[in-house]
This record gives C-alpha cells, sequence and structure tokens, in this order.
C-alpha cells in the first residue's frame, strides 16, 4: 500500500478554515491494477496484510467502474467476501493493517491496527470531525446479512480493531454502523461519532469497512461497493444551518449556538417533544444527547444533528 498525504481541504463559512479528509477518499486512485494485490492508494486489505497466516491472505477488494449516477470521479472500491481456508472470509477495506494470527475467524489473533511506526499502515488525523460520510452500495448473498463500518479516533498508540484491553483506554470517539442491503441503490451513509474517551486527544484515525458485522458471518460473495468517504466538522461550522433570521450548529466543544436575534427559540426532539424553550442566553452553550433535533423560531425552522 503506497500512502498519500492526507487531504486539506479549505472552505469560507465565517471564515476561512483547515479540514483534514483520509487520502484516496474517493478511491480514484489505485497500486497494482490488474495484479492479485491491487488496493487503493492509502488503503489495505489482506494482501498487504501481516501475521501468521498473511501468506494465506487473498484478493478481497478490485478496482470498480459501477460508480452512482452524478459521482464525480471515475472508480469505487468493490469489497467482496470469499472462501478461504473453507470458511467465509470477510472483505475488508481499512486505513490500517490486517493482522491475519488464526484461521478462526473470531480469534483475538485476527485484527485490524494502527501502525504507528509505518506512516503506509496509520492515519494520522489532528482534528476531531462530528462524522464519517461515505456512499455504499450493499449487495449480500443473504437478505439478513449486515455490512459494517468501524472508524476510531484515538491517540498515539498501536489501537486494534476489534478493541482489546489494552486499546480501550487510547479510545478518544467512534462512529460504528450495522447496515443491511442497499436494495441495489447507491447510498449515503452518515455516522456520528460518538465520545467515549478516556483519552483526549486525536492523533490517528483506523477506520475498517467489513462485508459482515459479524466476523466468519455473511455469504460467499457479498458486495461492497464504496467511494466518497468524508470526514465532516460540524464543530468549525462547515454544516451551519441557516433560517430566515437565524443561523444554528452544535459542536462538542462548545453545545449549541444559535446566531441571531435575541427572540424565543423552541428547541424539539425527533419526536415532536419539546426539549426547552428560552432565549440565547439560556440555550447557547446547552450540551445535547446524540440525536437530531429541530430548533424553531417563529416560522423559521432548522434541523441540528448531535453526534
Amino acid at each position: 500500500m503506497k500512502k498519500i498525504t492526507l487531504n486539506i481541504l479549505l472552505f469560507t463559512s465565517l471564515g476561512t478554515f483547515a479540514q483534514q479528509q483520509i487520502g484516496n477518499s474517493n478511491m480514484e486512485s489505485w497500486d497494482n491494477v490488474g495484479q492479485s494485490t491491487e488496493e487503493p492508494t492509502n488503503w489495505s486489505s489482506f494482501k498487504t496484510g501481516t501475521g501468521g497466516l498473511s501468506s494465506f491472505g487473498s484478493q478481497q477488494v478490485a478496482r470498480s467502474t459501477s460508480i452512482r449516477s452524478g459521482a464525480s470521479g471515475t472508480y469505487c472500491a468493490r469489497v467482496y467476501a470469499k472462501s478461504t481456508l473453507g470458511v467465509v472470509a470477510n472483505g475488508l477495506l481499512t486505513v490500517g493493517q490486517v493482522n491475519m494470527g488464526s484461521s478462526t475467524a473470531s480469534s483475538p489473533d485476527n485484527y485490524n491496527f494502527t501502525k504507528t511506526s509505518d506512516a503506509n499502515f496509520s492515519e494520522a488525523l489532528t482534528g476531531q470531525p462530528d462524522s464519517l460520510v461515505f456512499w455504499v452500495k450493499y449487495t449480500p448473498i443473504n437478505s439478513s446479512n449486515n455490512a459494517r463500518v468501524h472508524a476510531i479516533l484515538h491517540d498515539s498508540y498501536d489501537f486494534r480493531d476489534p478493541i482489546d484491553a489494552n486499546s480501550t483506554s487510547h479510545t478518544v470517539a467512534r462512529a460504528e454502523l450495522n447496515y443491511g442491503a442497499t436494495g441495489g441503490n447507491w447510498v449515503r451513509k452518515s455516522v456520528p461519532f460518538v465520545n467515549e474517551g478516556p483519552a483526549t486527544t486525536v492523533e490517528y484515525i483506523l477506520i475498517t469497512f467489513a462485508t459482515s458485522s459479524t466476523p466468519g458471518g455473511g455469504s460467499t460473495n457479498d458486495e461492497v461497493l464504496l467511494d466518497d468517504i468524508e470526514l465532516i466538522y460540524n464543530s468549525v461550522g462547515l454544516n451551519e444551518q441557516v433560517a430566515d433570521s437565524f443561523k444554528a450548529y452544535y459542536s462538542v466543544e462548545n453545545g449549541l449556538t444559535i446566531k441571531g436575534a435575541d427572540a424565543t427559540y423552541e428547541l424539539i426532539n425527533l419526536a415532536g417533544a419539546s426539549e426547552k424553550i428560552g432565549n440565547l442566553t439560556t440555550l447557547n452553550g446547552m450540551s445535547l444527547n446524540t440525536g437530531i433535533y429541530f430548533l424553531k423560531s417563529g416560522d423559521s425552522v432548522v434541523k441540528i444533528l448531535v453526534p
């Protein structure tokens, strides 16, 4: 896996700021195309794995042109499950490295990890995103199968996924989602990062996409098409929601932020119940549980995403 530098994107919203993105997040750059070791640049799978069984690693990721309508690029990643050594091996793609230590899929000797000593198998990150967004087309052989994405923000440590006892104390936040078939369509998924701690300093991100939510689960030929992965930073105002008379957003650091007239605002949860009614003084800085809320003032309403 050849490493490329993390993308820095500039936006103008309440000033200019920089955002870090995962390298080759649009799956346009590929290494060893046409060979069994073909992998998207900056990402890895079994063919670049390590561990006692790494020589048995099979190709389970390939470049595909089956992109969604309206996509700006040419390629996406096709990740697929296959039978290896008589058991179903989930297809997976990670920004870390795969450790293949056991033929038993659920063994703790099988994991993906951030290899901090090798930039080819680690993804440095200095900011803290609020959510992970990606486009996916998931086609399982059995309609009851679920695919999975798991992203972990952590400090400087060779962090493992699945998380082991030694990794737990290095966790800052996680974005995790098991999802079902997308009905033959490309679907945009947005997964919030939930702060877990006890670590507080983000230095790396470990992301893993898998064709099954269960190690050794799923079915041979389960397929995930993956494209346009993005880190969203609501805390710096990228997704600030604007109404006619005010604008608002939520950040982990500062809570609810409303900018507008010192009027009466009502915060409503997704079930339609009123959470709180107040003005700028009583609502600004308010901490909220993870979820979706609506902020209303007069006839103006904005949606607030709390990661």
